[in-house]
């Protein structure tokens, strides 16, 4: 008995342990372990991306296509030219594939062809804006995880966009977002007027009263 009832102080005591430190404790990052990532299921993904990708692998079949009806009209076609259509064909679908955005509880991925990117939303500590021909937001945690994404898949997915904002929540509260709540602050302004005009476009009303 006094055995059982040892190892049952143990692991209730270690059970406590461990809520306190996820709950009401701040750990510290970077002398010995890490947090654990999170392994929840997905909550939310970019509802456009079917499309996006289906329309980047036709663009590459038909650019591979054409040329290769060329050569063939020509009677120029030869294995060496159907690879080379077929790499340029591949190298389009590449560049015009967009990244496969998915979100959970706190976490945010970003999937390519070839691997995939995560961060740690409730653990950011930087958020960055990059603007160019195609504006960038990149995400950075505690353990050097880093995802970049359009802004406009948030805009167009609001289920994503309350995935990330609630996650960099608890990065504020918990101390650790050191860069970006202004970033944060001017994107949910934009999601919620893009969210008010699609609720005037729906009851056929125009901001202006017409």
């Amino acid at each position: 008995m006094g055995r059982r009832q040892t190892l049952r102080s143990r692991v209730h005591g270690s059970l406590a342990h461990g809520r306190s430190a996820v709950h009401g404790r701040r750990a510290v990052y970077g002398r010995g372990s890490h947090p654990r990532p999170s392994v929840g299921g997905v909550l939310a993904w970019d509802r456009g991306w079917r499309r996006e990708a289906r329309a980047a692998w036709l663009c590459g079949l038909a650019l591979a296509g054409v040329l290769t009806a060329i050569d063939l009209g020509r009677g120029e076609f030869d294995w060496q030219h159907g690879c080379c259509w077929a790499a340029l064909g591949a190298t389009l679908v590449l560049v015009l594939r967009p990244a496969r955005i998915t979100a959970g509880d706190g976490w945010l991925a970003s999937r390519g062809l070839l691997r995939e990117r995560r961060v740690r939303t409730d653990l950011l500590t930087r958020v960055r804006r990059e603007d160019g021909m195609t504006p960038r937001l990149v995400l950075r945690d505690v353990m050097g995880g880093r995802v970049e994404l359009d802004p406009k898949v948030l805009v167009d997915n609001p289920l994503l966009w309350h995935q990330l904002d609630a996650g960099a929540r608890l990065a504020h509260q918990r101390g650790v977002l050191l860069e970006g709540a202004g970033v944060l602050t001017a994107l949910a302004e934009r999601i919620d007027g893009e969210g008010a005009r699609r609720l005037l476009r729906s009851a056929e009303i125009s901001p202006s009263g017409d």
